[in-house]
């Protein structure tokens, strides 16, 4: 049985960014330097979208 600690962040940027939200800390409170991968996955957690997908447009309503 392996044991986790629950204040421990998890390795993943991603995952760790959407921890970030969900406890309500601010967008900018990434710990990872401009322009790294590292902060690229961050943000994409903490935003729930992957930066390298366009934004999706409206539904048409027809």
């Amino acid at each position: 049985m392996r044991e986790t600690d629950p204040h421990r962040p998890p390795a993943d940027p991603i995952a760790e960014g959407a921890r970030a939200r969900n406890q309500g800390r601010p967008r900018d409170a990434c710990p990872y330097p401009l322009n790294s991968p590292e902060r690229t996955e961050w943000l994409e957690g903490y935003d729930g979208i992957p930066a390298d997908r366009a934004p999706d447009g409206p539904l048409d309503k027809g």
